[in-house]
C-alpha cells in the first residue's frame, strides 16, 4: 500500500483514493460532514453519508460561501458545489500502523474568508518532517458565525469539532496517531483554537495546540444578535433561520459586505468593533462557547492541552500597508486609534513610548489590542489555570514589498508551511528567499513538528516570573518577554466579550 502511486484508504464512510505527489501521499476533498444546505444550512454539521465503491480524492472541495471583497485566489473559486465541509490529508506513510503525529491546520481570514485549498497551505513540506497533515474547510461569515434566531451559535467552530471527530475516527488509516493530534492555526484560526480549548464539545479531541497571532475579539450574544439584525435589515428580513434560508449564500455574503462597509455608522451601538474590518467573531453564547478562552483557561479548561502561543512583532503593519497609510498616519489618526483601542484612552501609551511618532503609536496600539496582548494573555491564562504554555515572538522582518512590512501579520504562515511562491508567501517572502529566511522556515517547521511529536518545542515553558519567550529570527534566542512595556500597559485588561452598548 505504501509504495502505490494511487493508494487507497478505507475509512468509516467508504474508500478514498489519493496520489503520491513529490513525497507524501495526498488525499483531497474528503467530506467530513454532509453539505450544510437545504434544511441543514444553518444547523450544526451532520454526520457524512457513506458511499459505495472508491471515491477519488484528487481535487480540493469547493470553498464555503464568503465575502467577495476579500478576493480569494481565482484558483480557489474555480471549484463549485455545496460540499463545503471537506478536508485534505498529506501522509508520508499511508496505512495503519505508522502511528505518526497529526497536525490539523485551521485557516485564518478574519472569520469571513478562507479555504483549505489556498496553495499557501500545501502540507507537503510539513509531512516530509514525519507528520500527518490535515487541512479543513469550515463555514465563515454569515454561514458560520452570524447569530441567527433558531440556529446554533458558532457553526464554524462546530464544523472544526466535526473535522476533529473525523480525525479521531479515521486518521489511523492514514498512518496517524489519534492520541497525538496537534491543532495549529493563525489569526482567526488561532482564535478558533483558543475557542476550541474553551469548548466542552472539543474536549479530548486534541492533545496539543499551536496558536499563531490570537485575535482578542470575542462577541457577546447581544452584540452578535444586533449585528445580524442590521445585516438582515439590508435584505428587508429578520435574522431568523426561516428568513435567511430563503437567501442564496452569495447574496447573504454580499449583505454582510454591505453592512461591513458602513460599520462606523453603528459606533454608538457596537463600540470598538465598528473600527475593525469584520462583523464576525466567535460568540460567547453560554452553550457552544460558555466563556472567553482567557477566562476558561484561567479556570483550568486547557490543563490537559500543551500549548505554543505567540505573535509577530509588527502585527498591524500589514493592515497599515493595505490601507495605504505607511508613513502617512496623521497625529489625528493616531489620537483616534489611541482613544478607541488603548486601555486608558492613550495617555499611558504616549508616556510609555515618548519617542514614538504618530505612525508608530497608531500601529503599536492596534497590534497590541488585536493580536499581541491577546496572545500573551492566553499564555498567562493557560499557566494560571495549571496548564503549560510556551510563548514566542517572531521578529524577523519580511523581505518582500521593499522590506517595509517588518515582522507583520501573516508572515508566520509561509514560514510554517515552507511555501514561499503562493498564498501569503508570494507577497511577503521576496524572490528568491534568502538562505536566512529558508533556515528560519526550516527551524520553525522542525520546532512545530517536534512539539507535535513530543510536546517539547525546545525552550522552557512560560512562567509569570521569568516570562521566557522564544524570539524567532535568523538567530533564534530565548529571552524574557520582549514587549515588556506593552505587557505592563495591558496587565489588568481581561479581553471580556465585546458588548452591545
Amino acid at each position: 500500500m505504501t509504495m502505490s502511486a494511487e493508494p487507497e484508504i478505507h475509512i468509516m464512510s467508504g474508500t478514498v483514493r489519493g496520489r503520491r505527489e513529490a513525497g507524501p501521499a495526498v488525499f483531497r476533498g474528503i467530506p467530513f460532514a454532509q453539505p450544510p444546505v437545504g434544511p441543514a444550512r444553518f444547523a450544526a454539521p451532520q454526520p457524512v453519508r457513506g458511499w459505495d465503491g472508491v471515491r477519488e480524492a484528487f481535487a480540493y472541495g469547493p470553498p464555503p460561501p464568503q465575502a467577495s471583497m476579500t478576493g480569494a485566489p481565482p484558483s480557489v473559486n474555480d471549484v463549485v458545489g455545496d460540499d463545503w465541509l471537506t478536508l485534505n490529508v498529506w501522509t508520508p506513510e499511508p496505512g495503519p500502523g505508522a502511528g505518526l503525529p497529526v497536525m490539523v491546520w485551521i485557516y485564518g481570514g478574519a472569520y469571513v474568508f478562507g479555504v483549505s485549498s489556498d496553495p499557501g497551505y500545501d502540507g507537503t513540506r510539513l509531512a516530509d518532517a514525519g507528520v500527518v497533515v490535515v487541512t479543513l474547510n469550515y463555514r465563515v461569515g454569515m454561514e458560520g458565525f452570524a447569530q441567527i434566531d433558531g440556529a446554533p451559535a458558532n457553526r464554524g467552530l462546530l464544523d472544526q469539532v466535526a473535522a476533529l471527530e473525523w480525525v479521531r475516527e479515521n486518521i489511523t488509516a492514514f498512518g496517524g496517531d489519534p492520541d497525538r493530534v496537534t491543532v495549529f492555526g493563525e489569526s482567526a484560526g488561532a482564535g478558533s483554537i483558543a475557542a476550541l480549548m474553551a469548548m466542552p464539545r472539543a474536549a479530548g479531541l486534541f492533545r496539543r495546540a499551536i496558536a499563531q497571532s490570537v485575535p482578542g475579539t470575542f462577541f457577546s450574544a447581544e452584540l452578535a444578535g444586533d449585528i445580524a439584525a442590521v445585516i438582515a435589515d439590508e435584505l428587508g428580513l429578520s435574522a431568523t433561520v426561516d428568513d435567511f434560508s430563503a437567501v442564496a449564500p452569495g447574496r447573504l455574503a454580499a449583505a454582510g459586505d454591505a453592512a461591513t462597509a458602513k460599520m462606523r455608522q453603528f459606533e454608538d451601538r457596537w463600540g470598538v468593533v465598528a473600527h475593525t474590518p469584520t462583523l464576525f467573531s466567535p460568540v460567547v453564547d453560554g452553550e457552544v462557547l460558555p466563556t472567553t478562552p482567557w477566562q476558561a483557561l484561567a479556570d483550568g479548561a486547557g490543563r490537559a492541552v500543551e500549548l505554543i502561543v505567540g505573535h509577530n512583532r509588527d502585527e498591524y503593519r500589514l493592515f497599515v500597508a493595505f490601507g495605504g497609510l505607511l508613513g502617512q498616519v496623521t497625529d489625528e489618526q493616531a489620537a483616534a486609534a489611541l482613544s478607541v483601542f488603548a486601555p486608558d484612552g492613550g495617555r499611558a501609551y504616549r508616556e510609555a513610548f515618548p519617542g514614538a511618532g504618530a505612525g508608530e503609536l497608531f500601529e503599536l496600539v492596534q497590534s497590541d489590542w488585536l493580536f499581541r496582548m491577546p496572545s500573551l494573555h492566553l499564555a498567562q491564562a493557560q499557566t494560571g489555570g495549571g496548564g503549560r504554555a510556551h510563548l514566542y515572538e517572531l521578529t524577523w522582518p519580511a523581505p518582500g514589498m521593499g522590506g517595509n512590512l517588518g515582522a507583520c501579520h501573516g508572515l508566520d504562515v509561509p514560514l510554517t508551511f515552507g511555501v514561499f511562491d503562493a498564498g501569503l508567501g508570494a507577497g511577503l517572502m521576496g524572490d528568491p528567499l534568502s538562505p536566512e529566511g529558508q533556515a528560519l522556515s526550516q527551524h520553525i517547521r522542525t520546532t512545530w513538528t517536534a512539539f507535535a511529536a513530543t510536546g517539547d518545542p525546545g525552550w522552557a515553558a512560560y512562567d509569570p516570573k521569568r516570562r521566557l519567550t522564544q524570539v524567532l529570527n535568523t538567530e533564534p534566542a530565548v529571552t524574557t518577554y520582549p514587549e515588556e512595556t506593552s505587557r505592563r500597559l495591558w496587565q489588568h485588561h481581561t479581553f471580556a466579550p465585546l458588548p452591545r452598548l
